[in-house]
């Protein structure tokens, strides 16, 4: 069996961050975060939004959480997967299918978002990274996404 696809985010807080992708939950937004991981991105993008308890958001290359990638927005993929410490999902507007290139990552358990937000990750090493990137909204000094690279299924 093929290896799962990784995403690793070399974060600014000291280290990198190796996230699981689920394209068997959400394979048009696992696509879509490979894809632009590809480009470059979200080399360089901060996490503008970090709420300690809840999660740390980024993605936006505005830094403003009111910005996206050029490509069009994404149909929801909801899945009964649980927003709980380590998952990776998108964020977007009050409409479901606004998804374009941010996401949040969750702090701790955030079960209230299921069935609401699209999975698409899941952290398996290096949270204590995330768990470093200052907190604010925005922080005064954000903590960034370094480098990200995705390592294909072989």
């Amino acid at each position: 069996m093929a290896d799962a696809e990784r995403l690793t985010l070399t974060l600014s807080s000291g280290g990198d961050v190796v996230i699981k992708l689920r394209p068997d939950l959400a394979p048009g937004h696992v696509e879509r975060i490979a894809s632009l991981a590809e480009q470059g991105f979200y080399d360089g993008v901060p996490f503008h939004r970090v709420i300690p308890g809840f999660m740390a958001q980024g993605g936006d290359p505005t830094g403003r959480g009111t910005g996206g990638s050029d490509l069009p927005n994404l149909k929801a993929e909801f899945s009964s997967e649980p927003h709980v410490r380590g998952i990776a999902s998108m964020a977007r507007t009050q409409d479901p299918n606004s998804a374009n290139s941010q996401f949040f990552i969750c702090l701790d358990d955030a079960t209230f978002l299921d069935n609401q937000y699209t999975v698409w990750g899941e952290v398996e090493s290096g949270m204590e990274h995330v768990d470093a990137l200052p907190a604010g909204e925005p922080p005064r000094e954000p903590g960034k996404i370094v480098k990200a690279t995705v390592s294909r299924a072989s």
